[in-house]
């Protein structure tokens, strides 16, 4: 075992089911609660694609306000892939990483993927293109460039995210060739090249199941067929039942609302 991995089983050794429970949910909006005595420190989250977004209180949907926020004002992702030029992605990623580590965040999610299929989406300004080729290329450099700077970069949202109509409930029926060649490849390429240590998972449901909590996206597809060991997490509000939650492979539940400890990971889980 790799010393890195003996130290992580160290401290589980020593962690209380309470305080592993309370690392996989969030204690605020955008970031967990860490182990204090035995120096674990909260996961620090932050929107966006577009530039890393101004702080929140912890429990209410209010902007702080403080001069560390300023930040670039980055293009969308449209316009990045728009360029066709990966050197163009580099740099972008470069520039968002080193303002999301300065702003003391762990985590930055983006970049946004999603296949365009529809005008009318309205993230479509978040995603990068129709064309899984260009998202494949453009998406892998970008995500290097954030994650030179000690930040996690979180690909989104996993899968098939179209369209904000019932965005919670619809269910997208794609068959498997369509998955595999048109919806996948933008991701796979994401894990695989740019090795982004984080995807999301999307609001909608793909088949019959919320993605979030899917057994067929995050079991047998991205842990199962593409090998991937980074962490998966929740769209804000994407899980719906406790057991569905354990039983997938996802790691982290975020959530809209300011009741913590009720989300479905938190004590309906202990």
């Amino acid at each position: 075992m790799s010393e890195p991995n003996k130290y992580i089983e160290d401290l589980l050794s020593q962690m209380t089911l309470e305080e592993k429970i309370d690392m996989i949910h969030g204690s605020a909006f955008f970031h967990t609660k860490g182990v204090e005595r035995l120096g674990i420190p909260p996961l620090m989250t932050s929107d966006g694609p577009m530039g890393v977004r101004a702080d929140f209180e912890d429990d209410r949907w209010v902007n702080i306000g403080t001069s560390d926020d300023y930040v670039t004002y980055m293009p969308c992702n449209s316009a990045v892939a728009s360029t066709w030029n990966t050197e163009l992605a580099y740099a972008f990623g470069d520039v968002l990483g080193e303002e999301t580590r300065g702003r003391g965040k762990d985590m930055i999610l983006a970049p946004g993927i999603n296949i365009k299929r529809s005008p009318l989406c309205g993230r479509n300004f978040e995603y990068m293109s129709e064309d899984p080729y260009l998202i494949a290329e453009m998406a892998a450099p970008l995500i290097r460039g954030i994650q030179k700077h000690d930040v996690s970069a979180c690909v989104k949202h996993f899968a098939c995210n179209a369209q904000e109509t019932e965005r919670l409930w619809v269910d997208t029926e794609v068959d498997e060739r369509t998955l595999q060649e048109i919806y996948y490849p933008g991701f796979k390429a994401a894990l695989d090249k740019g090795n982004s240590y984080a995807i999301m998972g999307a609001y909608n449901l793909l088949n019959g199941e919320h993605c979030c909590t899917s057994k067929k996206l995050m079991n047998q597809v991205v842990r199962g067929e593409w090998n991937y060991d980074g962490a998966i997490v929740s769209d804000w509000g994407g899980v719906h039942d406790t057991v569905l939650a354990a039983e997938s492979e996802m790691d982290l539940e975020m959530d809209v609302r300011p009741d913590f400890e009720e989300y479905f990971m938190a004590s309906p889980l202990l």
